[in-house]
């Protein structure tokens, strides 16, 4: 399994602008001021003017905090990697281009809560999948070289949304199911005389967590020669009006026995709740705030190296801040950038699994 960030920054990150001159306008202003007759007497001034002239402003931006993970198994499109999103940022399509997909590359997305820097994504990806006619083998197969504009509208198929097998997989606990729909229902309700819109038309749902019957449901995802299970779990995020709202973040268990925890957004630094996972996992992707006064809705940088159990310390790897954390060397794992990838179970682990 591959978890790449592919952002890392909080919910309001804002990125910067930078005077910049492309290199091909570079390489031209070179050429013609070694040609001109003058060069020698080519002053400071000149090249200044020249280079004010042709600089533009080049914008860095800073992507919320979203995740991808592949895992060594058959996607919806045939071959490998499955892609699985976690979150969707406010707008994951800016994210996924910086690392060359689109929305045509991914097999899935698990949502954690419905805040806007975690779901912002999902009419990209909704509507570019729903009118991808090749999104995947079965999406064609059902097609039958229509448009899927005259297979709705003209064959009036009400009912014929695509198959599961035709639409991106959605996991998702099913507390988190009715606000989401919430959230996003006036933007996905736009299908030209289409009735009965609703984010199943766009998405296969997978409801995980306590069933019903008192179940707790995961998902499996092969991965090689092994497996991961995925289960939700629970953590206070906000008191909102005087409700909750939880985060559903994901503990990833391996079939070797590594665990990956991935709390997503939480208020406190080790909630009472997440504790017993902290001690379990071997490594944490550690939401951390950098900003200059606390909020109290995430743990702040501070709480993290002044109050974190040395031995949690070192399993984490930080991210979702603004300005770029400043730690004591070797106390974290990690802090992310946005780019960074890594592969589970790592090396050093499945060593000492073969040498028992």
């Amino acid at each position: 399994m591959k978890i790449i960030a592919i952002g890392v920054h909080s919910a309001f990150a804002a990125g910067k602008y930078e005077e910049v001159i492309p290199t091909k306008q570079v390489r031209e202003l070179i050429l013609k001021m070694a040609r001109s007759p003058d060069f020698k007497e080519v002053s400071e001034e000149l090249i200044t003017a020249e280079i004010d002239q042709l600089s533009q402003l080049f914008y860095k931006p800073r992507w919320q905090s979203n995740f991808l993970i592949e895992f060594d198994m058959p996607s919806k499109k045939g071959g490998r990697p499955y892609r699985l999103l976690i979150d969707a940022g406010g707008d994951v399509r800016h994210a996924l281009k910086e690392v060359g997909l689109t929305s045509a590359d991914i097999d899935g997305i698990y949502i954690s809560h419905p805040h806007n820097d975690h779901i912002g994504g999902i009419e990209y990806l909704a509507l570019t999948t729903f009118f991808n006619p090749f999104y995947t083998p079965a999406k064609k197969k059902w097609l039958n070289n229509q448009l899927i504009a005259n297979k709705l509208f003209f064959e009036q198929e009400w009912w014929a949304v695509p198959p599961g097998c035709a639409k991106l997989d959605l996991f998702i606990h099913k507390k988190v199911l009715k606000p989401l729909k919430r959230a996003v229902g006036p933007g996905l309700d736009t299908l030209q005389g289409v009735p009965h819109v609703c984010l199943e038309t766009y998405f296969d749902i997978h409801l995980l967590g306590k069933q019903k019957n008192g179940e707790t449901k995961s998902h499996i995802f092969l991965d090689g020669e092994g497996y991961w299970s995925l289960t939700p779990i629970f953590a206070m995020h906000v008191i909102s009006s005087s409700e909750e709202m939880p985060s559903y973040g994901i503990n990833l268990q391996h079939s070797s026995g590594y665990n990956v925890l991935m709390p997503t957004d939480i208020s406190s630094l080790v909630p009472t709740q997440l504790e017993s996972h902290y001690k379990r996992a071997d490594i944490i992707y550690m939401d951390c705030e950098t900003s200059p006064i606390p909020s109290g809705v995430h743990p702040h940088l501070s709480d993290l190296i002044n109050n974190m159990d040395k031995e949690i310390q070192k399993k984490c790897l930080l991210y979702h801040y603004d300005s770029y954390p400043k730690v004591p060397d070797g106390m974290f794992s990690d802090i992310l950038k946005t780019g960074d990838s890594h592969i589970y179970p790592d090396k050093e682990f499945m060593k000492k699994l073969k040498e028992k």
